[in-house]
């Protein structure tokens, strides 16, 4: 995380897109949780990829067949090729086969192309004519009758504050191959229970595949830390360090606490000049504004999401007043948080020089 990187932009769904999703907020970040008796800091940021906002499609495709993904600001776009290939078309530079058994993440919600081979056309998916399972849930028969590719996608979001960090740093595509993965018998035996799910949808097929959908993202973000070396700087390498990951897990289950860069440095049997010169190296920024940055990110989330008050997310964050809150999160966030109450579905202007 760097000083640029401040809050995920509140921006609208595309608009003919939003009306599938269907929100289900999950905020727990400001309440303490138990004390680290042992710490996994890593595993802790995958325990809270929990999803929400989802919608998931099954489609049997016939060659040649194409479409069109609209831009999700805020959602992460998965693809799961359980038979045939799918040319997958982020931009030029991101142009990737997908084979059966192959995982593919569009993490940032960009627009994107899905094609039988390259070249064929790919109308927008509003101009196609899915059917609606439930809610959160299509089935598209799409194509010209030729060679047959199934594939499961979806677009979900994630709502903790400690998710999202681990998802604006995620590339603009994964592309995890079943036979290069490292957890290839497992994630296939996953595939495999899905396809003959969605072969033939009976009753809780729906259940069962939007689960297993949601297991193999959050495994392809983990095969992704296991194996990019991206993934072992910053804070996602601070995360691992043994010590600057431990603080960063207090910070996250404790943000109301009144944290120094001396009593962190006590927790981890520090000195506080080598905490801080450490924590600085691996997360980019300094202790202290690594915790006020994320108590605005708590806030933020909370205010766009739960409709908290500013009085009670300042006691809540550790603020002796309404006024001293509303200060740091205007410093940080760059707006008032009143502006996030008062349009949560527009874009907020965000300070990238720190606080």
């Amino acid at each position: 995380m760097t000083g640029s990187r401040e809050f995920m932009p509140v921006r609208p769904l595309e608009r003919d897109v939003r009306h599938r999703v269907s929100h289900t907020w999950v905020m727990d970040a400001i309440d303490p949780l138990p004390p680290l008796t042992d710490p996994d800091p890593l595993g802790e940021a995958l325990h809270f990829l929990r999803m929400s906002g989802a919608f998931y499609c099954h489609s049997e495709l016939s060659a040649p067949w194409g479409m069109t993904l609209p831009p999700m600001p805020d959602y992460l776009w998965f693809h799961v090729v359980t038979s045939g290939r799918v040319w997958l078309e982020a931009d030029e530079a991101h142009a990737r086969c997908l084979q059966p058994g192959d995982v593919a993440l569009v993490p940032h919600g960009a627009g994107h192309g899905l094609r039988s081979e390259p070249g064929v056309p790919a109308p927008g998916i509003l101009e196609l004519e899915p059917t609606r399972v439930s809610d959160r849930y299509e089935r598209l028969r799409h194509g010209a009758g030729g060679a047959p590719t199934t594939l499961v996608c979806g677009a979900v979001r994630f709502e903790h504050p400690v998710a999202r960090n681990l998802v604006e740093i995620l590339p603009k595509v994964i592309h995890i191959e079943a036979s290069s993965s490292p957890r290839a018998d497992w994630m296939q035996a996953t595939l495999q229970l899905m396809a003959a799910e969605a072969k033939e949808l009976r009753p809780g097929g729906e259940a069962v595949i939007t689960r297993l959908a949601d297991i193999l993202v959050i495994q392809a973000i983990r095969s992704w830390i296991d194996t990019d070396p991206a993934a072992q700087t910053g804070w996602l390498g601070a995360l691992q360090d043994r010590q600057i990951g431990r603080a960063i897990a207090l910070i996250h289950r404790d943000p109301a606490r009144a944290w120094t860069v001396a009593s962190l440095a006590d927790q981890l049997a520090m000195s506080r000049s080598a905490f801080a010169a450490r924590f600085t190296e691996l997360v980019d920024e300094p202790a202290m504004r690594y915790v006020t940055r994320w108590r605005m990110h708590v806030a933020h989330n909370s205010l766009e999401q739960d409709g908290a008050t500013v009085a009670e997310l300042a006691r809540r964050l550790g603020y002796r007043s309404e006024a001293a809150f509303a200060r740091a999160f205007k410093r940080v966030v760059g707006v008032p948080p009143g502006a996030v109450k008062r349009a949560p579905e527009t874009q907020v202007p965000l300070s990238a020089g720190g606080v």
